[in-house]
């Protein structure tokens, strides 16, 4: 009579942990877990769904009597087999009488006889010194150990990411719906767009990060078996089964993982939905746009800092109010020392100008850095700055500092850069006053940057722009020519003489501002002229 096969383990796993059912309960979908998998899932979901099929339960569900008896016999036999397979030679059915120090195993008599075991040194079980073979498995635990921190770590970073995605998909969802309120009726389309583009990449960034998760969660699990397994082992009463799989255990000790590594650019790029947002999708229209020349980068900021919906404006935010917001990730872009945050775009040629208002905050710092400075601790990297702390100006290139002495204080901070000239100048635009000009051969790609530790905002303010259709160029040059001519001979009845190459040398002159990229549309060009 043929003998009847056992069911497959897989039919007394858990389908949470994956695990042989301990204290297994059956819902009212016929799926059944163990109870402390479902309580756990219930507790995290904050929902009585089953995580197989997602039916809800309302009630308490039973034991699974029938199911545990089937767990427990199960156990039995597989116990009783392993211990059966631990005594036997399973090549000879013969008992294990000895170790062999070459292949560092158990074999009985044939395989001591045999040729591949010829010439070994062996040793009777009761010689082996157990004590010291199992110091060193217990010594190579440690690493594992180590590295199952650094998995457990990074996963910690990556559910936090996640969290962070999702507040900042939504979070920034409802700011570019506020945004087009704003806006007239026909451009309700292009909001569509951009919200269908912010949910893609929401979408798309969750994704890559569950990915992430998930590898990481088989191998943290692939880890702590191996340990678990090993630990076990050593703990076992008997030397039979430890000598036995004595190879195997070293072998899986020393087998490492590589470590994880944190993704930069995980997070939902919130300067290209919100950066210039107005300005960019604005379309036709007749009143005057304002653009700002640089958005900050939220993914970028101490946590510390509070910026505005518009990414124009930083602050330093009160402990309550931080306490209210959700804690951002510590993503590999964010700086986590010094009260930094960046613009959302670097710069490694051409010309650029913007200014920041800082008022009547008493500690902040303005200017650029290099891509290569480092985010985490102490900053190692190029910057090029002008401050106000402690009641003193100072520009500061890295660790050397200038200290300035200014008649008064100013309320806005002009910033000009000029890359290929090596260029950086700090000017007063409210009195056309200097400050300070750095001189250096750029070579890496350099970010405006803010610092302040006050809670005054500091804020980057837009420029004024007059749009022109390219069609009518002409009539307007030969306007702005036909005015040039009434203000010539209006200087010549004044007596006044006016001198261009004095216009041409004022660096706050408008003429010297970095030209705005052409927009276009419906196939005509918009050129944009920025104003003081």
């Amino acid at each position: 009579m043929a003998s009847k096969s056992s069911p497959p383990e897989e039919d007394y796993s858990c389908p949470v942990c994956h695990d042989i059912y301990t204290d297994p309960v059956i819902l009212s979908c016929s799926h059944s877990f163990c109870k402390d998998c479902v309580q756990k899932w219930w507790r995290e979901k904050k929902i009585k769904e089953c995580p197989v099929c997602k039916k809800i339960d309302s009630k308490d569900p039973p034991c699974n009597l029938a199911l545990m008896n089937l767990c427990e016999a199960f156990l039995k036999k597989r116990a009783a087999k392993r211990k059966r397979t631990e005594v036997f030679c399973s090549l000879h059915t013969m008992e294990h009488k000895m170790f062999c120090d070459e292949c560092q195993q158990l074999v009985c008599e044939i395989c001591r006889l045999s040729k591949k075991h010829k010439s070994h040194g062996f040793r009777l079980i009761k010689d082996v010194d157990l004590n010291h073979m199992k110091d060193e498995v217990y010594n190579s635990l440690p690493p594992l150990k180590k590295q199952l921190a650094v998995f457990n770590k990074v996963k910690t970073i990556y559910n936090d990411t996640a969290e962070h995605i999702n507040f900042q998909t939504k979070h920034t969802e409802k700011l570019i719906k506020k945004r087009f309120k704003k806006l007239h009726k026909f451009l309700r389309q292009d909001e569509e767009a951009r919200i269908k583009a912010l949910r893609e990449e929401g979408q798309q960034k969750s994704l890559m990060v569950r990915e992430k998760i998930e590898r990481l969660t088989g191998d943290i699990s692939t880890l702590s078996d191996t340990i678990k397994s090993i630990e076990e082992e050593l703990r076992a009463s008997g030397c039979i089964s430890f000598l036995k799989n004595y190879k195997t255990t070293m072998e899986r000790v020393q087998v490492p993982l590589q470590d994880p590594r944190l993704v930069s650019g995980a997070l939902i790029d919130e300067a290209k939905h919100l950066g210039n947002l107005t300005f960019r999708v604005w379309n036709k229209m007749k009143d005057i746009v304002y653009y700002t020349p640089v958005s900050l980068d939220p993914n970028t900021a101490h946590s510390g800092l509070i910026l505005s919906d518009d990414l124009t404006s930083v602050r330093y935010g009160e402990t309550e109010e931080t306490e209210l917001l959700p804690c951002p990730p510590d993503n590999p872009e964010r700086f986590n020392r010094w009260c930094h945050v960046l613009g959302s775009e670097g710069f490694n040629s051409g010309s650029y100008s913007w200014d920041v208002e800082v008022g009547d905050s008493t500690d902040w710092v303005v200017g650029v850095l290099s891509k290569s400075h480092r985010r985490k601790g102490s900053g190692v990297g190029q910057c090029w700055s002008f401050r106000l702390n402690e009641g003193k100006y100072r520009a500061d290139f890295s660790e050397s500092a200038t200290d300035l002495s200014l008649e008064q204080n100013p309320q806005r901070i002009r910033v000009q850069l000029d890359w290929d000239e090596g260029k950086l100048s700090f000017s007063d635009p409210d009195t056309g006053t200097h400050i300070h000009t750095f001189t250096h051969t750029f070579t890496d790609t350099l970010f405006p940057y803010i610092n302040t530790a006050g809670t005054s905002p500091l804020k980057i303010l837009p420029e004024k722009c007059i749009v022109k259709l390219d069609n009518f160029v002409r009539d307007d040059d030969e306007d702005e020519e036909e005015e040039e001519e009434e203000e010539e001979e209006e200087e010549e009845e004044s007596g006044e003489d006016y001198d261009d190459d004095d216009e041409d040398n004022d660096p706050l002159n408008p003429r010297h501002y970095p030209p705005i990229p052409n927009h276009y549309h419906n196939g005509d060009e918009f050129f944009f002229d920025l104003m003081p």
